[in-house]
């Protein structure tokens, strides 16, 4: 028995009336988080967590009719009663549990197992089928602990600073960039911020995130930046924004940064491996504590992670959806920067 199928516009569940995270304009969408593969314009409605509603204002428009409920808060569409539970993946990511008649489904968006400071860590949910992310489905991909990153980043910035030379780190303004300025030893020097970063850092201080103090960089004055960090969209690598911080050194911080070669195709100084989503052997364990004998897996690493499931005792099998792989967060800004309200 399922209680969701895939649809032209995206996963449908037929009792309820609704979708989850559609890549196209719907009656009803339930999100799983913000990032634009998963939240996107055009629906008439929207259910998300508390957490994620001013994110998704940001990425849909003040015009767009949000509705957020708490996590473990339960509401109900035409007899089929869904539920929240947190995904650890970002601000405000939950998991979605549909369940009717005894039944239930568990749709969990993107995820990570690891806590982190930005966000409520991941909740196992018990359900009788599945929906995994596959973004870092393969044995290679094996996170070390958050801490340990943050203090290779730390000692990166410290060096740069004691040359007086700019630290720019190259983060996905949405998740990633709050996670490491979580981590930062802002003691070091000055952060300064892209205004896409700057913009969501505010909205997550609004919900109680504790950030360091950051700032637009807005001023051509090179001699600003020396020693400090700079946060920026990996779009912004290479770009004539860039060029204002005069001397410095490029990181970026990504779970490709795993895999040797990654670092000199995005033709930066150093990568350090930090993910907001699950690595293999944290895939397996959420996984296995869900329960669940029926397993669906969306975007990445698919037909090695069905392959090991199915091998392993599940069903197992793989959709062909419109999320991405990359860590990306799809609506990085150009160059042209307004100051933040």
């Amino acid at each position: 028995m399922s209680l969701l199928e895939l649809r032209p516009s995206g996963l449908f569940c037929p009792g309820g009336d609704f979708y989850i995270d559609p890549w196209k304009g719907v009656d009803r969408a339930i999100i799983t988080h913000g990032h634009a593969d998963h939240a996107r314009v055009g629906s008439k409605s929207y259910l998300c967590c508390n957490d994620a509603v001013e994110i998704l204002h940001t990425r849909l428009g003040h015009q767009a009719s949000i509705q957020g409920v708490a996590y473990g808060e339960t509401v109900s569409f035409g007899g089929v009663n869904v539920t929240l539970y947190p995904a650890g993946h970002i601000l405000g990511s939950a998991q979605i549990k549909v369940e009717s008649r005894g039944y239930s489904w568990v749709v969990s968006g993107d995820y990570k197992v690891e806590p982190d400071a930005t966000c409520a860590a991941f909740q196992p949910v018990r359900c009788n089928g599945f929906v995994t992310e596959a973004t870092f489905a393969l044995p290679i991909y094996r996170w070390r602990p958050s801490g340990e990153v943050f203090a290779q980043v730390n000692e990166w910035w410290r060096a740069n600073a004691a040359e007086k030379r700019a630290s720019v780190l190259y983060a996905y303004s949405l998740g990633k960039a709050q996670r490491l300025l979580s981590g930062v030893d802002a003691d070091i020097g000055p952060i300064y911020t892209h205004g896409s970063v700057e913009r969501l850092n505010e909205v997550y201080r609004r919900a109680g995130v504790a950030l360091p103090k950051t700032t637009y960089a807005l001023t051509a004055d090179i001699a600003t930046y020396a020693g400090s960090l700079i946060v920026a969209p990996p779009g912004m690598n290479g770009s004539s924004w860039v060029r204002r911080f005069g001397d410095f050194s490029t990181a970026i911080a990504s779970g490709w940064m795993q895999v040797r070669g990654h670092r000199r195709r995005r033709a930066v100084d150093r990568g350090f491996t930090l993910s907001d989503h699950a690595d293999w052997p944290g895939l397996l364990s959420a996984i296995r504590e869900t329960g669940a004998e029926t397993i669906w897996v969306t975007h990445g690493s698919i037909d090695p992670l069905v392959r090991w499931l199915n091998e392993n005792g599940w069903d197992a099998k793989g959709l062909d959806t419109q999320f991405t792989s990359d860590e990306a967060d799809q609506n990085e800004t150009s160059e042209t920067e307004q100051v933040p309200e």
